[in-house]
């Protein structure tokens, strides 16, 4: 292990799935875990299992003991607690102050700027056990990080701490940023999730089986290629094929009509704009979603 150009005594506020994975991955790294807090019986395990010998305490103590102090409470409560500690004076002058949210950056760190902390917006691009299954994960994890250009060697020399790569993203473009991993990652669990309950309606044993090396394929190929790598009926223009996809959806799977027709509409889009799919093509495949739109609607169909 390379010891770290600086080592921290670390206080960690919000011993979540992503907190007590980060203390854990700076405490391997040389840093000293000094203290961490957690309101839930699930953070508290959390500090038990990834900070073994770790103090549990109040969130001022927390601060009040660490010179580099992680924040990673959820993101609408992230502003009250900055403005809490540095008012009680829990934040001191030097300090550095690093939140994980994806959506902030430093504005929501001001009242600790105010009173003389070094502050950092470091995001970890990826979805949590709040296991020491993550650990190795956050091997070349992309870490979304905004900070002034004082700190911007502080910064990178944490992400590096965490075996992490920097992506320096702007204050402006925080919501941005983590919109398309939202969108991403998040909207892909739901996809998946009724991708499943469609395969179980067909008669699927193990949906999860059945989807996972097409789904694998299809990931890998859309992240090389992007929308060259759309197949299926609607990019080679099978109105028949969806129709048929809507009135069984309508039948035995009701539940997953909105989002599938949403992508469709998403997907019909694309092909069109990259020349996949002619226009009369594309114009009879509206029709179809549109017809499934309305029987939605009228109450023919889920609501």
């Amino acid at each position: 292990m390379t010891k770290p150009v600086r080592v921290f005594r670390v206080g960690v506020i919000g011993a979540g799935r992503v907190g007590a994975v980060l203390a854990a991955a700076l405490r391997s790294a040389g840093h000293e875990v000094v203290a961490a807090a957690g309101e839930s019986d699930a953070s508290r395990a959390r500090i038990d299992v990834l900070l073994p010998g770790v103090r549990a305490g109040k969130p001022t103590e927390v601060a009040r003991r660490s010179d580099l102090l992680l924040l990673t409470v959820p993101d609408d409560m992230l502003s009250n607690v900055v403005t809490m500690l540095s008012a009680s004076g829990a934040i001191s002058e030097g300090q550095v102050v690093v939140h994980t949210s994806g959506r902030h950056g430093l504005a929501v760190l001001e009242p600790a700027r105010a009173v003389g902390a070094r502050t950092v917006a470091m995001h970890p691009a990826m979805t949590f056990t709040g296991t020491e299954v993550d650990l190795p994960r956050l091997s070349g994890c992309v870490f979304g990080v905004t900070a002034d250009e004082a700190d911007r060697d502080l910064a990178e020399s944490l992400v590096v701490d965490l075996a992490g790569r920097a992506m320096w993203v702007p204050e402006g473009r925080r919501t941005l940023y983590h919109a398309g991993l939202a969108h991403g990652a998040n909207h892909l669990v739901t996809l998946v999730a009724e991708a499943m309950e469609i395969l179980s309606a067909a008669g699927a044993e193990d949906p999860a089986a059945t989807l996972r090396p097409l789904l694998s394929a299809a990931l890998d190929n859309a992240l090389e290629d992007g929308d060259a790598a759309l197949t299926g009926p609607i990019v080679r223009g099978d109105v028949e094929t969806v129709r048929a996809h809507v009135a069984g959806l309508l039948a035995d799977a009701p539940q997953t009509l909105p989002s599938y027709l949403a992508m469709a509409h998403a997907t019909l889009d694309r092909s069109v704009t990259d020349g996949r799919l002619l226009p009369i093509r594309a114009s009879k495949m509206l029709r179809v979603l549109a017809a499934a739109e309305t029987s939605v609607e009228q109450g023919t169909g889920p609501r």
